[in-house]
This record gives structure tokens, C-alpha cells and sequence, in this order.
């Protein structure tokens, strides 16, 4: 069953009216300011038997290195540790190392904890951990993190609790990585023996976690069950198992959640039954930090839409608060860069200034159409791609259609379904014709670098070939001062955002929902990477 779109009409009128030459703040659009939450989960009285969460689809896998996507990291969050974690508050902590020394420009070493067992008894070694982490430099594996890895020339065990890694050249975000799926580590052993069929249903996966895999009756559910000689005392889990369920369709989802069925599930868009759940009385909804945004992403290489005058035009013309207010159903934010203050994990004040002296949120109709004339009044169609069955898809691209059409711009809407948008990020003969098309995006880890590395040359999601900071993210990953390379990075970060290359829309916030008979759920996007479940138990 698809979702039902809400209405859009008022919206597109609103546009189609603002023919003035002032600028056009939209007052009455603007969301109010979001509760987003910052710190740890109020903590269960006690555990349970049994915890049942559903995720928005069925894994592909929990092999790690192949695992880069909602659901998949929702799952293996739980089982699967990394070198270095996470936390809640969006701080990077020690993990499966101990510590992490840099004794060179191009040198980490990484000391692993003692007293770490996998969950069949043995006990971790730096071989487990070179091990995992050489598994991203064997191009025939194929993995998903390959950006934090091409700057890795080699990986050793350079003593029996200690990891050495050599990059090819200096690199800020090798590190920061080891804090996300890119640093998970699964015993060798299992590794061997498990082979291609490594975290499929039949085999699953080996690891430190404090839930172990049980089974994946592939269809339904995958259940983890709980690892009672877990490492870290503060992060046992208090319940017994946790049933992770695959209800992909919406409003059977919000049904279940609604009913006890199932006890919790998180969002990364807004269900078209969100007002059902916030008005629901066996439930609430809580909205998180996150590092995930709402953008449309240019693919254009010729034509109107190559044009960074074009792509200014509908970028100041485009309503953005009406894209919170009416599609994210004021669960999101207006955006004027790509990336937010949830990015700022260091020079705060560095990055807070130059966001403020980028072009706002507000349009201006006016100034988008002598844009417009200035790029010779383009007439050919931009193609938009959008997802099929989605109403967030739906209604973000009858807006840019009806701003397109205020400014003269023909905009053609081109459905792409559920099951093949995905080729999008990875074929470029999926992206033929196709000038841009809408994307929830998220980094994962708080550098704004982290995303803006996207448009390094020659990179596999630069997808217009975007050329003109390429020298400058060079210089920004290998700088080691936080404080120079925040400098490198808001430059990039002003290039980028005026030249369009990727339209911000909007910062969307982690959408949590709990049944009121449990409590402790991470209410922040490192539950992506964080054993979110540990704390989860009765109120």
C-alpha cells in the first residue's frame, strides 16, 4: 500500500504568487524549534524477556563491510564493536582499542583492550582486528567504506594486543572512522570459515557485542539474544533478546507499533501515520540529533542544470520552510549548507560563522529569475528523479515542479521505482537523463568534512564531476590542526553551497518511536554505530 500525499496545493500557489522583486521570507511556513534530544535514554527500571523492534526493510546482509545502510547498522550496532565508539552525545570514545596513538602523520596504532571475548568464548586479538580491517583493502570483497580506506597502504598486527596501520599520506578521517562500521571487527577465524555466505541468514556473524546473533528466518525477523559475558559493564543489555522484525510497509509498521505488537522502531523520514503515533496513547515519539539531511542531488555534466546560475535560481526561489512545515510534517528543519551544527565536533565557532555568512534560508524570487536571464533563459527540461511509492518524494517534487514554473523553468518529474532508486548512487547508466534527484543523505561522523569529501575528483558519488575543490579537500584531509583544517573546510563548505553543486533542503532529525512498556532506546544517530539496545527494559 503506497502512502496517500498529503496536500500541496496551498504551497503551490504560494510559490506561483511570489512575483515581487523583494525577497520572500516565508513566515508563516517556518516550523516551530524541534525538543531534539542530546543526551543518554532515560534508563528501564529492569529487563525482559523479550524486546520486539522493527526495521524499515530486511537486511541485505550484516557482513560489515558491505553493510552501510539503515537497517543493516541498526542490527549490527548491537553486535558488531568497533575500534573506537560513538557515543550518544556525538563524541568519539575509546572502543575495541584502548587507544589510539599517531606517532606519525601516516602512522595509527591502535592498542587492543584485554579481556575482550567473542561470544563462542575466544578471546579478541589484534589478529581478529587486522584481520576485519584488511578485509576493506581486497577490492574483490567490494566494500561500502572504501572512502575511509584509500588512504590505507597497509594494515599488521604489530603485537599480540596491538594494530599498526600506514596510510599512503595523511588522512583527519581514517580515525573518525574507526568509530563507525568501517572499524567493526569479527573474529578471523569465523571469517574463514564462514567465507561468501559471511552474514547471511544461514551464518550471521561473530563478534564482541552485547547481543549475539540467533537466527534470521529470512522474511520475517532476525533474533539477537543477550551476551552475558559482555565486556563493558555499563552496556550489558538488561533484556534477554531482541526480535528484530522487517515491516517495510508503512502503515502496517505503524499499526504494529500502535497495537504492542512491536515495541519501537526508528525513522529516518517521517511515516504518513507520524500524526497517529504522536497522538498515540499507548506510545510516544521522540525526536534526536542527527547527521542526516534532505538534498537534491546534481548529476547534470551538460545542459541547463550544469549551470551553477540555473541550479542558484531554483535553489533561491525554493520554499524550504514549506518543505518542513507541509512533507516533513514539522519534524524538519530549513537548511542552508549540507551540513548542520550536529557536524561541528570541533572549532564550533569556526563553523557557526561561516554558516551564518552563507546565502539564508529565505527566497527570492526576484534574484533567482535575473539569474535566469543571466544563464541565457534556459528552455530545455531539467529531469528530476524521484522515488516511486514515497510521499515525501512525491511532494517535494510538486514543489520544486511549481517553483520551476514561477521561475520559467520547465522541471519534468521523473519516477524512478522503489526497487531500482538505488542504482542512482551507484550506475551511471541508471543516472542517464536524469539532471538531479532527491536523497536523505547522512555522514558518519561529526567533521563536516566527512561529506564534503563527496566531491573529491573522481570520487563515486561526485556525480556531476564537480571539480573545484578537489585540491582543497586534498589539503583538508591531511591537516592535522583542527583549527587549520576547519579553516580549509568552511571554504570548501562556501564553494560548494554556492555553487549548488548539492541543494541543502532540509536537516532531519532521528524519529524515534517506544511503546510506553519499555524505555532506554538511543534517541540520536549514533544509534547507527552505539549498541542502542543494550539499555532497553520495562519503565
Amino acid at each position: 500500500m503506497t502512502r496517500r500525499a498529503l496536500p500541496v496545493i496551498g504551497l503551490v500557489l504560494t510559490l506561483a504568487a511570489c512575483t515581487s522583486g523583494a525577497q520572500q521570507p516565508q513566515q508563516d511556513a517556518a516550523p516551530a524549534k524541534l525538543d531534539l534530544k542530546t543526551t543518554t535514554p532515560a534508563a528501564a527500571a529492569k529487563g525482559l524477556g523479550k524486546v520486539t523492534w522493527n526495521l524499515p526493510y530486511e537486511p541485505q546482509t550484516l557482513d560489515p563491510i558491505r553493510s552501510f545502510n539503515y537497517a543493516e547498522n541498526t542490527a549490527l550496532a548491537n553486535m558488531c564493536e568497533s575500534l573506537l565508539r560513538l557515543t550518544p552525545d556525538f563524541k568519539i570514545k575509546p572502543g575495541l582499542a584502548v587507544k589510539a596513538a599517531n606517532p606519525t602523520p601516516t602512522t595509527w596504532v591502535y592498542t587492543i583492550r584485554k579481556g575482550v571475548t567473542f561470544w563462542n568464548g575466544d578471546p579478541l586479538t589484534a589478529d581478529d582486528v587486522a584481520a576485519s580491517l584488511r578485509r576493506h583493502l581486497d577490492p574483490k570483497l567490494g566494500t561500502w567504506w572504501g572512502d575511509y580506506f584509500n588512504t590505507v597502504k597497509s594494515v599488521r598486527a604489530t603485537g599480540s594486543m596491538q594494530v599498526t596501520v600506514t596510510l599512503k599520506q595523511p588522512d583527519a578521517l581514517f580515525n573518525q572512522a574507526m568509530a563507525t562500521g568501517a572499524g567493526a571487527v569479527v573474529q578471523k577465524k569465523f571469517l574463514d570459515q564462514a567465507g561468501k555466505s559471511l552474514g547471511s541468514p544461514s551464518s550471521g556473524v561473530m563478534c564482541t557485542g552485547p547481543f549475539e546473533f540467533h537466527d534470521w528466518k529470512s522474511g520475517d525477523s532476525m533474533t539477537l539474544t543477550r551476551n552475558d559475558h559482555y565486556w563493558d559493564k555499563a552496556l550489558r543489555a538488561k533484556s534477554e533478546s531482541l526480535v528484530l522484525r522487517f515491516i517495510a510497509d508503512e502503515t502496517t509498521a505503524v499499526n504494529a507499533l500502535r497495537s504492542g505488537e512491536v515495541d519501537g522502531q526508528y525513522f529516518y523520514l517521517p511515516p504518513a501515520g507520524l500524526g497517529q503515533l504522536q497522538k498515540s496513547t499507548t506510545g510516544s515519539v521522540t525526536l534526536g540529533r542527527s547527521l542526516t539531511f534532505w538534498a537534491l542531488l546534481g548529476s547534470a555534466k551538460s545542459g541547463p542544470y550544469a549551470d551553477p546560475r540555473v541550479r542558484q535560481a531554483l535553489s533561491l526561489a525554493l520554499d524550504r520552510a514549506a518543505i518542513s512545515k507541509v512533507v516533513f510534517q514539522g519534524t524538519a528543519s530549513p537548511q542552508r549548507a549540507l551540513t548542520g551544527s550536529d557536524y561541528w565536533g570541533y572549532e564550533r565557532k569556526t563553523y557557526q560563522k561561516a554558516y551564518e555568512a552563507l546565502p539564508p534560508e529565505t527566497t527570492d524570487l526576484a534574484k533567482a529569475k535575473e539569474l535566469l536571464v543571466q544563464a541565457g533563459s534556459p528552455t530545455k527540461p531539467i529531469v528530476i528523479g524521484v522515488q516511486g511509492s514515497s510521499a515525501v518524494h512525491e511532494q517535494t517534487a510538486n514543489l520544486l515542479k511549481a517553483t520551476g514554473e514561477a521561475l520559467g523553468l520547465d522541471i519534468e518529474i521523473r519516477v524512478v521505482p522503489v526497487e531500482q532508486y538505488g542504482n542512482l548512487y551507484s550506475d551511471p547508466k541508471a543516472r542517464k537523463g536524469i539532471d538531479a534527484f532527491l536523497s536523505t543523505w547522512y555522514g558518519n561522523v561529526p567533521d563536516p568534512l566527512d561529506i564534503y569529501t563527496v566531491f573529491r575528483k573522481g570520487g563515486r558519488t561526485n556525480f556531476s564531476d564537480y571539480k573545484a575543490v578537489d585540491g582543497a579537500i586534498a589539503k583538508a584531509r591531511a591537516e592535522g590542526d583542527p583549527a587549520a583544517r576547519a579553516s580549509l573546510v568552511t571554504g570548501i563548505q562556501e564553494k560548494v553551497t554556492r555553487d549548488v553543486v548539492w541543494m541543502p533542503l532540509n536537516n532531519l532529525p532521528v524519529i524515534l518511536y517506544m511503546n510506553k512498556r519499555v524505555t532506554g532506546a538511543v534517541p540520536s544517530f549514533p544509534y547507527l554505530y552505539y549498541p542502542w539496545a543494550a539499555g532497553l527494559g520495562a519503565r
